[in-house]
């Protein structure tokens, strides 16, 4: 005996308010009742909603076909229809709707670009990274590799293809900065399928994937050294950069004459300095080690921030101020002027090398220089012994340091 379908009326769904689910027939129900719900699963504002109900591999299943406001009875026979239809063919309609639903999201997706989905990633996470460095890095890193190559392509795109195209080029020149790369890459793009903008598995993992591609990183994988001027050089350098304008090289000699690394300059605040003493004091949560850091600050680095305060608009924060109110300067802002001086064979952080290899070759100690780097004392029986800070030690060797940047042999040749 056949089923009988189409047993409700248009006018007992537009009169029925009593709550409970009445069918029709075929697998379709009018639900009725405060707590019916749309396709969606968001409340009706009606009540009253249809359903389609039906058997798959031996479970009951539902879903919803959408509220009467919006489809009458007529069509919510149709789509039952052809739910029915989806199911002689072994296709689950509930599936159906699903992937609908995600290829419409992934349409949608099409207008978020990779570089845009980077942007929330790092808004969406930032407060939970250690310091404002470590977000720079991440935007630096992002802008200098990635976003040239991929950052304008819809994020819903990418794919091996792609992601290799970025790291290929660095892979074994630069290998640990490709490393981060790559794994900043696969963050985003996992950040962007949680939120529906893009399905599939993530063409930038490692594991099973893009080892596959390219050469493991031990293998290839060198000790990069940061390019760091000859010491012989630093006073010839100091005078060049002396006759730069600007913040920012105001900020890269204090940089050079404190070996302090550059996040720690740029973020470097007034309420952290004592002029009276000449100590600057770098809060643990600024250090690389976590641990809080005085450095001594020899006449020539006190005489560079008395000129720094001269240029104080407003009261600043910073002692280094950048172009955006009530922030430093950017982590780029050393490197520039690197390149307007046409060195672009040197970088800011080679500097503390450079530091250290005049401490070397001129009989410095070896401790108290390590020790004016902030570097980690790696032997722990040392390390129990050294509690100090060898500050006064250390400002003998900053004042030495300084007066060797000062000057410049007679003949034009550099120092030393």
């Amino acid at each position: 005996m056949a089923r009988k379908v189409e047993k409700l009326s248009p006018a007992a769904v537009k009169n029925t308010n009593r709550p409970g689910m009445y069918g029709d027939g075929g697998g379709l129900w009018l639900h009725v009742g405060p707590n019916a719900l749309d396709e969606n699963g968001k409340p009706t504002k009606t009540g009253k909603s249809w359903i389609f109900r039906f058997m798959l591999d031996g479970k009951a299943r539902e879903m919803g076909l959408g509220p009467l406001y919006t489809i009458g009875l007529s069509e919510a026979r149709d789509r039952a229809q052809t739910c029915r239809k989806a199911l002689l063919e072994g296709i689950d309609p509930l599936e159906v709707k699903h992937a609908k639903r995600k290829a419409r999201k992934l349409e949608a997706a099409k207008a978020i670009t990779f570089k845009d989905c980077a942007g929330k990633y790092i808004a969406a996470n930032k407060a939970a990274w250690r310091n404002e460095k470590h977000v720079g890095q991440w935007e630096n890193t992002l802008a200098a590799y990635v976003y040239p190559l991929i950052g304008g392509l819809a994020v819903s795109e990418i794919d091996t293809g792609h992601v290799t195209r970025v790291l290929e080029p660095i892979w074994t020149t630069k290998s640990e900065t490709a490393s981060r790369v790559r794994g900043r890459i696969e963050s985003v793009l996992s950040y962007a399928t949680t939120h529906g903008w893009r399905a599939g598995e993530n063409p930038a993992r490692w594991r099973g994937h893009l080892e596959n591609v390219l050469p493991k990183k031990s293998k290839v994988a060198k000790v990069e050294h940061h390019a760091a001027l000859p010491w012989r050089e630093s006073g010839a350098f100091m005078k060049a950069l002396a006759t730069e304008q600007g913040t920012a090289a105001l900020a890269f000699r204090f940089a050079i004459l404190t070996a302090a690394r550059t996040g720690e300059v740029i973020g470097a605040r007034w309420s952290e300095i004592d002029l009276q003493h000449a100590v600057w004091t770098i809060p643990g949560e600024r250090m690389k080690a976590g641990v809080e850091h005085r450095v001594p600050l020899s006449a020539d680095a006190v005489v560079l921030l008395r000129e720094a305060a001269k240029l104080l608009v407003d009261d600043a924060e910073f002692v280094f101020p950048g172009g955006k109110k009530d922030k430093p300067l950017s982590n780029m802002a050393l490197l520039m002027t690197l390149r307007r001086m046409k060195r672009d064979d040197l970088t800011a952080h080679g500097f503390r090398s450079t530091f250290r290899d005049w401490a070397a070759e001129t009989g410095q100690p070896a401790d108290i220089a390590e020790a004016a780097l902030a570097h980690t004392v790696g032997d722990k029986t040392v390390a129990a012994y050294q509690r100090g800070d060898l500050l006064d030690r250390r400002r003998k060797l900053m004042e030495a340091w300084a007066a060797f940047c000062s000057t410049v042999k007679n003949d034009g040749d550099s120092n030393g």
